[in-house]
């Protein structure tokens, strides 16, 4: 993985191209990151597999992350991969609260849990009716190993991935109401039935 100063120049070379698309890096726990400007995610992608000398060119993880009370809340991490150099780059763009977000397009489908409540009597967990989820561009088209990746941050988190092909829950149900991996979401549920404790809870 690019050291302190190879991280600088890597910035420094996107910067040539993309003039404020870097907002900061870091070098934490030997971990290299680039922090990048929402908007320009795509670009800067583009830029860090295709590059002569770059050649980050394998998705090997897309993630989120809430850090409520912090603001912007929600980061989005991509994890990319040299397969050649076996290096590692970590690229993250940070995002404001549903209260900061823009709204979702019109090509987008409607969030499943503002959209379905199964009892007709929406919780107090599920987001407000017409709330503006967090939203940043697909990268599905650059690398197809995102395209599930994305569906389980929309699932779990509520952020909306726009231009993504099928931008559906993928492990909740449909109806599930909520994004449950927000820290503001309540903690509870109902036991799971593991071998030790089936005669318990049937």
């Amino acid at each position: 993985m690019p050291d302190a100063p190879g991280l600088e120049l890597i910035r420094g070379e996107i910067e040539q191209d993309h003039p404020g698309a870097v907002l900061d890096t870091s070098f934490d726990r030997n971990q290299p990151a680039l922090v990048v400007d929402p908007a320009q995610i795509l670009a800067v992608l583009a830029w860090l597999r295709d590059a002569p000398g770059q050649g980050y060119d394998f998705l090997s993880s897309l993630h989120a992350a809430d850090y409520l009370p912090a603001e912007p809340r929600f980061a989005i991490h991509y994890e990319l991969l040299n397969r050649d150099r076996v290096e590692r780059l970590r690229v993250k763009a940070m995002l404001g609260g549903p209260s900061a977000a823009g709204p979702v397009t019109a090509g987008d489908p409607p969030p499943p849990a503002v959209a379905k409540a199964s009892s007709g009597v929406v919780p107090p967990t599920a987001p407000p009716a017409g709330e503006e989820l967090p939203e940043i561009d697909s990268c599905a088209e650059l690398f197809p190993t995102a395209e599930f990746q994305e569906r389980e941050a929309y699932d779990f988190f509520g952020i909306a991935f726009r231009g993504h092909p099928d931008l559906t829950r993928i492990l909740l149900p449909e109806d599930y109401v909520g994004w449950p991996l927000r820290r503001d979401f309540p903690i509870g549920g109902e036991p799971v039935t593991f071998t030790y404790n089936e005669r318990a809870y049937g």
